[in-house]
């Protein structure tokens, strides 16, 4: 049988003359952290004083030595970052030049001193360069050059910090005769039975050459043997009525053991291999139709619309990434109804943890290729690299159910149309072979049973512009780049890859990262930890569209970009939502930040979620209501994404700001599992816009399947926020017909009283009892004590109205402390 070695302990790191004891997995960043080299280059402007550790070639060495009996050792490296020469005992073992793939090498018999010498990014990059010649790019750093993370050379989000390390494990495996090489199980449902086709690829010792094998799959009950004289075999076995996998908020995530056992011709075990699989199908209808053409994801034959978030590595340096940090971010994606997380295509083919979380949590994954805003060269060394890398990947990751589709790139094909690209390139190539023929090749012959699309945004063929809303997938950036966020409503894209809004980190993120810094918009710190192009400048144009701009208050400031993104977003996905199944997803961006930084994050880089992530929670839950202005007025919009039908009475109410019930009415709705349902509202109860002194407000029964979550009181639904509050035990949607600081809002007046929790010393319940309209109530509990969170986000009440907020993780508040973390929309 296979025996392993780890060797993730004993790794030195050069450093000059010096030995530094190096933490494998790790990078050279990390490991000079530990050492005291170097400051923590997320606090304060140290990034900019570690730049040179990315210029700088580093080796890594280690004792290696063993006794094993096998006919064959292998050293294994499941990640090398990034172009790396290896020595064993001063003879060559061979060289990488690739971070997104694994390596083996043959080392039989060899002892010594191990030493992998990691070239400087910068330079490898440079010489593939001088090979190549220039492509354009849309941030001045070479990464479309070297098979690395692109984002570790900077994005407008993320820092500058080139990393080197080994950052995956790495272990010797010892053999005899035959290993199992490569796995692919093929799984797929038809007329109800579940067929899994197991294509085994093995490797032979010299003395394994010409011996018999048997190989032996089992999985749900089934069981299946096959008969090896070469190196590949198939297996299929067959499981009757299998328990399907479903996307989260359509059924269940069943997942089920497949083993697979090699053995020699005396049954004698060699290896073995396992993963969990999940049976279900998945399609992407792209049909045609009198909107254009379509995108829509089909599992189990249900057509979904997707409700999800872009994903980028969490953290700048990815060896630091646990199993652990991968489950809590991902389950709070979970926990804001999200069903669907794109990977990417700036940042790295994640970890297993990540898929199998995925898996077990229903979170659909949407893979990108790592091509990412740049022009790549097709020619050698980088085209052989990049089909090893897209071979190992889509067989190491096929075996999730999760996934449910291939990507080619991330917004290449549109910049080689709309970015000055196509005259600067003068026909050198630039990637379009590996989109359009390299990567469908290779997931048509390697995973068939998914789909694939040659890049986000991408309308199907050069027939349509790239970026066509009618045509594919679609990226809305105009939006945050230029105009007010009402203008989500002026299109219905197909499917919305990519949009979203900024905000900074919590309050309480900023001053573990910002040390000693007085806080402003525009002070050092916050500046350097703004990476997009005229950040600042588009926060403070987004809240004055809507708000005063304030001068010299750094709080209000922090409040408002917070509710401007929340709303923002809120705004894009009601609308979007509302014209199912036209449009059939929307992805957010983005789900994490990688450091501490003013982003389009949700949850911030210590992992407290901004108010983004709290609406998410309203907009994404299976049933919204929702009033989207039309051309002679409202329209009501009742979108139930649930698997029963919905029917309620909603509740109609024009109020004016002073607390005065002008008109009242109710209409009665009728939604079908999966469908939206579209009312005008009536003209008597549309506020007097002219006014700017009316509102109007819809309430609904979200039915015991809702996600609604009441401690006491007049009750709030979970989630609801910017555009939505009070309502007991229901679904609420509000309208306001003009700007904030144009409406005639009173002097919000509000009780505040803090309850403790019986039996629970960390927790209490803050309660607020609305003596006026508050809209857009905010509890900022990080501001109660750096570990608190709580279970709401924004809120807007009605007069009389009570909100009972859970908080945890602060042991003893009081009334003062909770009143100094409240804000509101205060224009008075």
């Amino acid at each position: 049988m296979k025996d392993v070695t780890q060797l993730d302990e004993g790794w030195s790191l050069r450093h000059g003359q010096e030995l530094l004891e190096a933490t494998v997995p790790g990078c050279v960043h990390t490991d000079l952290l530990t050492a005291g080299v170097i400051p923590d280059p997320f606090t304060g402007l140290h990034e900019t004083e570690v730049a040179w550790v990315g210029r700088r070639a580093w080796t890594y060495v280690r004792e290696l030595g063993h006794d094993s009996a096998h006919e064959r050792t292998d050293l294994v490296f499941d990640g090398l970052d990034t172009a790396a020469h290896l020595t064993l005992d001063g003879r060559p073992v061979g060289s990488t030049r690739n971070m997104h793939r694994r390596h083996r090498f043959d080392v039989t018999g060899r002892t010594g001193r191990l030493e992998v010498r990691f070239a400087s990014a910068y330079d490898e990059a440079a010489a593939v360069r001088a090979i190549t010649g220039e492509r354009p790019n849309v941030y001045p750093e070479p990464s479309q050059y070297i098979r690395k993370m692109a984002s570790s050379f900077g994005w407008d989000w993320g820092p500058t910090l080139v990393t080197a390390g080994i950052w995956r494990p790495v272990r010797l495996e010892h053999w005899s005769t035959a290993r199992i090489a490569h796995v692919r199980p093929l799984v797929t449902v038809d007329e109800g039975t579940g067929r899994v086709e197991v294509r085994l690829d093995v490797e032979r010792t010299a003395q394994g050459r010409g011996r018999t094998l048997r190989a032996e799959a089992r999985v749900a009950g089934a069981r299946t043997e096959a008969v090896l004289t070469g190196d590949e075999a198939v297996l299929r076995l067959e499981v009757p009525d299998p328990r399907l996998w479903w996307p989260r908020g359509y059924g269940e995530q069943p997942l089920h053991d497949l083993h697979l056992t090699l053995s020699d011709e005396e049954g004698r075990p060699l290896d073995t291999w396992h993963r969990r699989i999940g049976f279900r199908t998945v399609e992407l209808d792209r049909s045609a139709d009198e909107h254009g053409t379509g995108f829509t994801l089909v599992v189990n034959g249900v057509r979904i619309f997707a409700r999800g978030v872009n994903w980028i590595p969490d953290d700048a340096f990815p060896s630091r990434i646990t199993p652990e940090r991968y489950r809590t971010r991902l389950t709070q994606a979970a926990e804001a109804n999200i069903d669907l997380v794109r990977v990417w295509g700036g940042g790295i083919y994640e970890d297993d943890a990540f898929y199998d979380a995925c898996d077990e949590l229903g979170l659909m994954v949407w893979q990108d290729f790592l091509f990412a805003c740049s022009a790549y060269p097709e020619e050698q060394p980088l085209r052989g690299e990049v089909e090893a890398e897209a071979r190992d990947n889509v067989v190491r990751l096929m075996p999730h159910p999760s996934l449910v589709l291939w990507n080619g790139n991330n917004e290449n094909l549109w910049g080689f149309r709309d970015w000055d690209w196509e005259p600067a390139l003068a026909g050198d190539s630039w990637g379009e072979g590996y989109y359009l023929g390299l990567l469908p090749r290779i997931v048509a012959e390697l995973d068939p049973t998914r789909p694939y699309t040659a890049g986000s945004p991408w309308s199907g063929s050069w027939d349509h512009h790239p970026n066509d809303p009618a045509h594919g997938t679609h990226h809305s950036w105009e939006v945050w780049n230029r105009q007010d966020y009402a203008e989500y409503r002026a299109s219905v894209p197909r499917f919305v890859a990519e949009f979203g809004w900024q905000a900074p980190p919590a309050l309480a993120t900023l001053r573990r990262a910002l040390p000693g810094e007085e806080l402003a918009p525009d002070s050092p710190g916050m500046l350097h930890h703004q990476k997009a192009e005229d950040g600042n400048g588009k926060l403070n144009r987004g809240i004055g569209r809507h708000f005063p701009l304030p001068e010299g208050d750094f709080d209000r400031w922090h409040y408002l970009t917070q509710l401007v993104q929340a709303r923002a977003v809120a705004a894009g996905i009601e609308h979007w939502r509302s014209h199912w199944p036209v449009c059939a997803g929307t992805i957010v961006w983005q789900l994490n930040d990688c450091w501490p930084v003013t982003s389009w994050a949700a949850i911030d880089s210590d992992g407290r979620p901004k108010p983004l992530h709290h609406e998410l929670r309203r907009v994404y839950a299976d049933r919204l209501l929702t009033l989207q202005p039309a051309t002679d007025g409202l329209v009501l919009a009742a979108v139930n994404q649930a698997a029963e039908p919905w029917r309620t009475a909603v509740t109609l109410r024009r109020w004016g700001a002073d607390g005065t019930l002008v008109r009242e009415s109710a209409l009665d709705i009728a939604a079908e599992p999966r469908s939206v349902v579209r009312l005008p509202v009536p003209h008597d109860l549309l506020p007097d816009g002219p006014s700017a002194k009316e509102f109007l407000v819809a309430d609904a029964d979200a039915d015991a399947d809702a996600d609604a979550d009441v401690h006491g009181g007049a009750g709030v639904h979970v989630g609801a926020g910017a555009g939505a509050g009070a309502g007991a035990d229901g679904l609420r949607a509000v309208h306001f017909p003009v700007a904030d600081k144009d409406f005639a809002y009173p002097r919000p007046v509000y009780d505040v009283a803090v309850e403790p929790v019986t039996g629970q010393r960390d927790r209490v319940d803050v309660v607020v009892s609305a003596r006026t309209l508050v809209r857009d109530l905010l509890l900022q509990t990080d501001r109660l004590g750096p570990a608190a969170v709580g279970d709401r986000g924004l809120l807007t009440l009605l007069p009389g109205e009570q909100v009972r907020i859970r908080v945890t993780g602060c042991a003893t508040v009081d009334v003062e402390d909770v009143r100094a973390a409240l804000y509101c929309v205060d224009t008075a």
